[in-house]
């Protein structure tokens, strides 16, 4: 066998910090008349480390006290870096930075540019935002497309309800005359709550709905009353919109898509498609829709002959259907 020729690397001891306890050890150890070889031994630590300790966190009279020594030590860590401090550090770096953000250049591509380079002193792009956001890298913020001066706080997510009670369209019965419910709503940038409940009959491509003012579960509740009760239908399928939450109220049995599957309804998303293309285009504020006006315009539909229908419209099959009883005026 041939002798191993290379030694054996002494393990290195890991590495670690002295706390506010290990501190309050040695100020008690030291108080006690135990050496500073004593202490290190028992702590576990190169004595060179208590020494270190001790000349350096010392109060100026020469006692050590392990509340002043556990100040110093944090103070010092929390300055011994500083936002920004490798661009500063670095003027040839800083002064690169700037030439690419003058020439409209994002962070992120700085940074990735650098990185593809294997450039030998470089950053990432948090390091450069943080640069950018500090006092030393404020003046060309305005080299940003977003123009900001200091980072935005995030939005705290808000909490995710849940339908209580959630049945699932699977169990849905197969016979009887089922209706689809949804919304369509006024756009964000209006700053509006108002929106239309609309309900399809598949059967007979009857569209009934009405405006509300908000999406709230309560106005919701009040809204598929207030249409279903003119109508003969043995259950409801939805969506999973939060609107929905008081299903249990609605006076008929509610069913719910899967998440993210709205093609499970796809007779009212149809209806809400006609609505939007023959009378309310999308980015229009519902606000201004009357609900007189909304009624008329699903008249106007309901009204129409319809090849799926045999050319007959909505409102000739839902009679003969007994869905309902008359034709509104």
């Amino acid at each position: 066998m041939k002798k191993e020729t290379h030694r054996k690397r002494k393990k290195r001891r890991p590495f670690r910090h002295l706390n506010q306890f290990d501190r309050d050890r040695i100020e008690a150890m030291k108080n006690a008349g135990h050496t500073q070889e004593e202490i290190a031994k028992i702590l576990g630590f190169d004595a060179s480390a208590v020494s270190r300790e001790i000349r350096k966190r010392k109060r100026k009279n020469g006692v050590y006290s392990a509340k002043t020594a556990q100040h110093k030590a944090q103070q010092k860590r929390s300055e011994s870096k500083h936002r920004g401090m490798k661009i500063e550090a670095y003027p040839q770096l800083r002064e690169q930075i700037i030439r690419e953000l003058k020439k409209h250049r994002s962070p992120d591509e700085i940074a990735g540019r650098m990185k593809r380079k294997k450039q030998k002193i470089r950053v990432g792009t948090n390091a450069i935002y943080k640069w950018l956001y500090s006092a030393w890298g404020q003046a060309y913020c305005h080299l940003l497309c977003t123009q900001h001066y200091h980072a935005r706080k995030q939005k705290k997510k808000t909490k995710r309800e849940m339908i209580p009670n959630r049945v699932s369209l699977e169990k849905r019965p197969k016979r009887g005359i089922h209706a689809e419910g949804d919304l369509f709503v006024s756009p964000t940038s209006c700053g509006s709550q108002n929106s239309g409940a609309i309900f399809c009959v598949p059967v007979s491509k009857l569209l009934a709905g009405t405006m509300i003012e908000n999406k709230k579960p309560a106005t919701m509740t009040a809204a598929v009353k207030s249409v279903t009760s003119d109508l003969n239908i043995d259950d409801l399928t939805f969506d999973n919109g939060i609107e929905n939450k008081e299903h249990e109220q609605f006076g008929l049995p509610a069913y719910f898509c899967e998440a993210h599957q709205p093609w499970q309804k796809p007779h009212v998303e149809n209806g809400i498609g006609l609505l939007r293309r023959w009378f309310i285009p999308k980015k229009t504020d519902l606000k201004n829709v009357p609900k007189e006006q909304f009624q008329e315009y699903l008249h106007i539909l309901n009204g129409k002959w319809r090849k799926s229908l045999g050319y007959r419209s909505a409102y000739e099959v839902s009679l003969k259907r007994g869905i309902i009883q008359k034709i509104p005026r």
